[in-house]
């Protein structure tokens, strides 16, 4: 049976106000950013304010201290992505057109440059300040999956990295010429909403798992539990996802219709599963070394 569920007419913008000659959007992506940073911070502060979580009852940084650290967070997360999706997706083009590299309005951002990004801003900041770098992570990343729930569902209602082709019932037909380019399909092109994947399972139920060991099997007094089970699921669910999701167009190519980026035979790994792996790697490390401090 063909899916025949049809992509909602919700406009990108969620308002827009011209004056003197200029126009302000808010659109719903800088919405996902804006309220899953503030919705992070404060369950961060929340974690660090309790302190009884903590190995001998004492937080490794204060609610000062994370508001200091968020504006590099900020940076890393900007920083780190767009040079992480210069790098990592399109090192030639921009390697021929460097003028466009800082345009980040014209879209073009990469989690796991972002992610190497954060965690370079935050090992300059707890190196600077002498905190203590693996309890510093187990508070930081209980503050990631608002965003990354958010951030997902904004991409769906900006009818972006869709899916690929499928007849499953929940098939979505996205609108737009590239979404309906399907090959030899006559008639409509429905998608899986791979977005929805990512924001159930990079979000919701990673969340909900870290929240669960935090405040429930006292995972704070493990040292590097819960940045190793943040790598290690949002790598693995990322891994899973880009089976569903339809790789940048620039890897598709004749010979290559899954668009993989390491291509052995007719088996391979798109760049999102490249750049997960050593992700699942870490986080496994760190869950298998982490001991009750």
């Amino acid at each position: 049976m063909r899916a025949s569920i049809f992509f909602p007419d919700i406009s990108p913008e969620i308002f827009s106000i011209s004056a003197f000659g200029m126009e302000f959007a808010l659109r719903w992506y800088a919405l996902a950013y804006i309220v899953g940073i503030l919705v992070g911070w404060r369950i961060v502060v929340a974690a660090v304010r309790a302190q009884r979580l903590w190995p001998d009852d004492e937080a490794p940084i204060n609610p000062r201290q994370i508001e200091d650290l968020l504006t590099w967070v900020i940076l890393g997360v900007i920083l780190g992505g767009r040079l992480g999706y210069v790098l990592f997706y399109k090192p030639t083009y921009y390697a021929a057109n460097p003028g466009e590299i800082l345009q980040i309005w014209q879209g073009g951002m990469a989690f796991h440059g972002g992610m190497l990004g954060v965690v370079i801003a935050a090992w300059i900041y707890t190196s600077a300040h002498k905190l203590n770098k693996l309890r510093v992570a187990d508070a930081m990343v209980l503050g990631i999956w608002p965003g990354l729930l958010l951030g997902r569902i904004a991409n769906f209602i900006n009818a972006e990295l869709w899916g690929r082709q499928t007849d499953v019932a929940w098939g979505v037909v996205f609108p737009g010429h590239a979404a309906q380019d399907c090959g030899q399909l006559l008639g409509l092109c429905a998608r899986h909403p791979s977005q929805l994947y990512e924001a159930l399972m990079e979000g919701l139920i990673l969340g909900a798992l870290l929240l669960w060991l935090a405040w429930r099997r006292n995972g704070f007094k493990t040292p590097g539990l819960l940045t190793g089970t943040f790598f290690a699921g949002y790598g693995l669910a990322r891994f899973i996802v880009e089976f569903y999701r339809q790789p940048d167009a620039h890897f598709v190519t004749e010979g290559n219709p899954l668009g993989l980026a390491l291509q052995l035979g007719n088996y391979g790994l798109t760049m999102g599963q490249l750049l997960s792996l050593p992700m699942i790697l870490l986080g496994a490390f760190l869950i298998v070394r982490a001991k009750p401090a």
